[in-house]
């Protein structure tokens, strides 16, 4: 079938839409302008979906005095120069929860990208269903087990709660 380059095929009668019209109406093309450069420095922060032989996911609250404190959030941390995020979420897991992974044990599952007041973060999630050693906040704060279709009754930093759905689905 050939297609004219309106992305009519000639069999249907009546005016066709043009690209730009039928971006218009599209929902994404309605949410928001284009986006350019922010100028704000990126911080890429390494997380983990750490999932249980039950299907539940762990989030751990954010201590008080941090930023966003009492949000709960994927357990990681910021990529240290030179640092791929990979090796920086195994570093991160071990001082905060004490356990042990490895690379070939996180899978890549997609990721946030949020521009806060000051900074614009980058985060890559990965699913992680294997470690070694028993899970212990290193740090104090509170952990949770939550079921995926339960993680939306959890207030999640602006960054986190995009990936909800993404678990949710996948899981």
């Amino acid at each position: 079938m050939a297609i004219d380059s309106n992305g009519s095929s000639g069999a249907s009668s009546g005016p066709q839409p043009s690209g730009h019209e039928a971006l218009e109406d599209s929902g994404c093309w309605s949410a928001d302008q284009r986006v350019a450069g922010t100028g704000l420095p990126i911080v890429l922060v390494a997380a983990a979906a750490l999932v249980d032989i039950d299907g539940r996911v762990l989030i751990a609250k954010r201590p008080s005095g941090k930023a966003m404190a009492g949000l709960w959030e994927f357990p990681g941390g910021k990529v240290g120069p030179g640092e791929t995020p990979e090796a920086a979420l195994i570093r991160e897991l071990h001082e905060e929860l004490g356990i042990d992974t490895r690379q070939s044990c996180l899978a890549p599952i997609g990721f946030a990208s949020h521009a806060y007041d000051d900074f614009h973060l980058l985060m890559p999630l990965y699913a992680c269903r294997v470690w070694q050693g028993q899970i212990t906040a290193q740090e104090g704060q509170e952990l949770a087990w939550v079921r995926p279709a339960r993680l939306r009754d959890y207030p999640m930093p602006p960054a986190d709660e995009p990936l909800v759905p993404l678990l949710r689905d996948l899981l």
